[in-house]
């Protein structure tokens, strides 16, 4: 399987010694050989009305968007946008906060010195990917948090977590995401701080992501306030890991970036090697043109819309 350091040295090399046009061919022929027959895998949790959320916060909201203005001859202030009145539809999502559903959680959301989301730079789009998968030792210890041991363990079979790699801790806690009045109880699996300390400190990633809404049940949050207080950010509330590879794959990282937010509403996609088994390709899922509803659209009571027979 590729290795994603040696690689990327390889292509900066020669992007670096080729004039700018063929710089360009370059990453473009990356994406022909690699990137288009490459496996897909979402690593997103959808947002909607009813889900896990922190009890300190609500949930969202859905609703139909409304002029907010009278339009001549078109709509009225008030009036509900609709297919068949003005050739669109439009939904208003009232929000309880921005740490909902998978998330990117920036320094600022403790650190009033810390990053705000809209300060991330452009370099977090795309990284390697390392999945550790702790989920057998959660299986039988709920509470069981992520040790140093678990990632050297990585290590010895893969090698050294690449500098610059996003790691992601398997624990198919994910699986319970359905049960929304129990998602949150105690006890659910972490990340320890010293792990945390040695892949940040030691291996210098970008950031680790887990499944759980929180990164570990100490009672002060040891793990997440030293994250934030040293200025790293987080993933949290994310899913299917279970369909990734530990090693060999990267990670297209995108997050909404409202001004000065405190998270980010994320979606993480796995990219993997075209021989894996799970996930899609770009020509089974070209996303151009989309596929077409089996039934109308209609919004449901809960605000969403749905397929809907007639």
């Amino acid at each position: 399987m590729l290795r994603i350091p040696a690689a990327t040295a390889v292509l900066s090399l020669a992007l670096a010694a080729a004039p700018p046009a063929q710089a360009a061919e370059g990453l473009w022929s990356i994406y022909d050989s690699a990137l288009k027959g490459a496996k897909y895998i979402d690593l997103t949790h959808a947002f909607a009305p009813t889900q896990p959320v922190w009890p300190g916060f609500g949930n969202a909201e859905f609703k139909p968007a409304t002029a907010g203005n009278d339009l001549p001859d078109y709509a009225k202030k008030g009036d509900e946008f609709t297919y068949a009145k003005h050739g669109f539809v439009a939904s208003a999502y009232a929000l309880p906060t921005d740490q909902y559903g998978t998330q990117l959680d920036p320094p600022a959301h403790w650190d009033e010195y810390g990053a705000t989301i809209s300060d991330l730079p452009p370099t977090f789009a795309v990284r390697p990917l390392v999945v550790i998968d702790i989920h057998e030792k959660v299986a039988k210890d709920p509470s069981y948090a992520m040790t140093v041991e678990d990632v050297t363990a990585w290590e010895a079979k893969h090698g050294t977590v690449p500098e610059g790699s996003v790691v992601m801790v398997r624990t198919d806690w994910s699986k319970k995401w359905g049960d929304v009045e129990h998602f949150n109880d105690k006890p659910f699996p972490g990340v320890s701080l010293d792990a945390l300390k040695f892949l940040h400190l030691e291996r210098r990633i970008l950031f680790h992501g887990h499944e759980p809404l929180d990164t570990d049940a100490t009672p002060t949050l040891e793990g997440e306030a030293w994250l934030m207080h040293n200025h790293f950010t987080q993933a949290e509330g994310v899913a299917n890991l279970d369909q990734v590879p530990e090693a060999g794959a990267l990670i297209a990282i995108g997050y909404a970036k409202p001004l000065g937010g405190t998270g980010g509403y994320a979606r993480y996609i796995a990219i993997a090697p075209a021989d894996w088994p799970h996930g899609v390709t770009i020509a089974e899922a070209p996303g151009a043109p989309l596929p077409k509803q089996t039934a109308p659209l209609r919004r449901g009571p809960d605000g969403v819309m749905r397929p809907t027979p007639q």
